[in-house]
């Protein structure tokens, strides 16, 4: 069993921009309605992942990752419920800690989401001045409930509280 251990950051500027490594883009979908877990498939570049979490907020949760053929995640995406989560990851090296950006598009154009996998809870490690507000715990900010969500719905006032 795998254990994800993540913390999720609004961007608050563009100066991350000069540090990305690499850049992959990623389309996601979800096949069952998110009750105790979600189930996803995930097509990134010309590589497919099936991707199973349990619905839980906060910093740690359980998660199995598979590899899959790309013709299966093709066919798997015809039958996803809800609009589909597109989005470009861009990669950047601080210290020793790979941050992803998640620049989101369609649906979810104008959110930006810096994430962090750590190996534990209690790890250290250092903010950059582009990382804002922690929003690990707002279960609005997962690509789960984006999905269902999309940041383009939200109303004036949560667009309004995202960035303040």
């Amino acid at each position: 069993m795998g254990k994800e251990i993540e913390r999720k950051f609004l961007v608050v500027n563009d100066d991350w921009r000069n540090q990305v490594s690499r850049t992959a883009n990623y389309a996601q979908g979800y096949l069952n309605e998110p009750v105790s877990c979600s189930v996803r498939v995930r097509i990134e570049d010309d590589q497919a992942r099936l991707n199973i979490k349990r619905v839980q907020i906060g910093m740690s949760r359980d998660e199995f990752e598979y590899p899959i053929p790309l013709p299966d995640a093709h066919k798997l995406m015809t039958m996803v419920l809800g609009p589909t989560v597109v989005k470009t990851r861009h990669f950047v090296m601080i210290d020793n800690h790979e941050w992803e950006i998640d620049e989101f598009h369609g649906d979810n154009q104008g959110l930006i989401v810096a994430e962090l996998e750590l190996d534990s809870e209690h790890e250290h490690f250092d903010v950059p001045a582009w990382v804002g507000k922690e929003v690990t715990d707002e279960a609005r900010y997962y690509n789960v409930f984006l999905s269902q969500h999309p940041f383009s719905q939200w109303t004036d006032e949560e667009k309004w509280a995202h960035t303040h």
